[in-house]
């Protein structure tokens, strides 16, 4: 088990703990102005996040307190149980600002990729694994951290909005429904999601458990903004909204975030994933949203990112996966 005792003078490290929760959304709130991540989760968001990647806070979780008790700094390591091919451990951690430049950051990394490296170990050591970070194009400071820890850029992802107006327009497609997901197709989707992304750079199959667990179980799951494209009694595409109400307090602007997204491989072609997410869109549109967003791979394999373009959606902000490989230890 990895301590981190190696803190700057006058911090102090322990476990992260559940009721920390509030403390790490006043980091990132903190942070936000500098960072720009476009994000703002509260506290009952992080709690969810945890509970979704099942984080064991005991042992895979860091706080960075000062003298007063403050919580400055934090970090995470956190791993789906179900993988393709490499089993990946995400890193994830923030120092406050105001605390940066003490070499904070770099013992939080240290830790992680410790961390990270014994996990791999406990869960999957008889397969590669993968210890990713995601870095913000605007966080320059984080990019040298991890270049200087040996992580290696792997892939680029667009965060993409649009605004609810001028929305597409609605083609009918024969013989193919659009409707609102129901709780019946849960399983239905979860399968057709699988099968969706086989071919897609580090997806790995959901089972049941860890699909509600992390898409429809979800606080902020909207199955009603949600829309499935059915032919002949079947789900073929499907588009997944969430709506974080913690950003919309911070922003005042209610936002969709269309999560995932995916067309049955035999359907593609078709345009359904078009004539879903219009749908979607409009019933975003219809239910107080102002705009929607998205996350893309830049080099996804059905050319989704050209797909979204034509539907209106531009680039935001640039979102930068880094990785360390590290062999199978058994």
């Amino acid at each position: 088990m990895v301590y981190l005792s190696d803190v700057s003078e006058g911090l102090s490290a322990r476990p992260l703990r559940a009721d920390d929760a509030a403390a790490v959304a006043a980091v990132l709130a903190a942070s936000e102005a500098l960072d720009d991540t476009g994000e703002y989760p509260d506290a009952a968001d992080m709690a969810d996040w945890w509970a979704s990647w099942h984080v064991d806070l005991a042992r895979d979780g860091v706080a960075v307190c000062d003298p007063s008790g403050l919580l400055v700094g934090y970090a995470t390591v956190s791993a789906s149980p179900t993988f393709r091919e490499a089993f990946v451990v995400d890193l994830e951690g923030r120092v406050r600002p105001d605390h940066r430049g003490r070499g904070v950051g770099r013992q939080l990394m240290s830790w992680s990729l410790a961390r990270g490296a014994e996990l791999h170990a406990e869960r999957a050591p008889g397969v590669p694994g993968r210890l990713v970070l995601s870095v913000p194009e605007r966080m320059t400071a984080l990019e040298s951290l991890v270049r200087r820890a040996g992580l290696r850029p792997e892939r680029w992802y667009r965060h993409m909005e649009r605004p609810l107006t001028e929305l597409p327009q609605l083609r009918p497609l024969a013989g193919v429904e659009l409707v609102a997901f129901t709780a019946d197709r849960d399983d239905e989707v979860r399968r057709a999601h699988n099968a969706a992304f086989t071919e897609h750079h580090g997806s790995s199959e959901r089972d049941p458990d860890t699909w509600r667990s992390l898409f429809t179980g979800q606080r902020a799951f909207r199955p009603d903004l949600s829309v499935l494209a059915v032919e002949d009694g079947v789900v073929q595409g499907y588009v997944l909204t969430y709506v974080y109400e913690a950003d919309t307090v911070a922003t005042g602007r209610r936002r969709a975030d269309l999560g995932q997204i995916g067309v049955l491989p035999g359907a593609r072609g078709r345009g359904l994933a078009s004539a879903a997410v219009a749908a979607a869109l409009r019933a975003a549109a219809d239910n107080d949203c102002e705009g929607a967003s998205l996350q893309v791979d830049s080099d996804n394999v059905t050319g989704a990112l050209r797909l979204y373009e034509k539907l209106g959606f531009t680039t935001s902000r640039t979102l930068v996966s880094w990785s360390l490989g590290r062999p199978a230890v058994a």
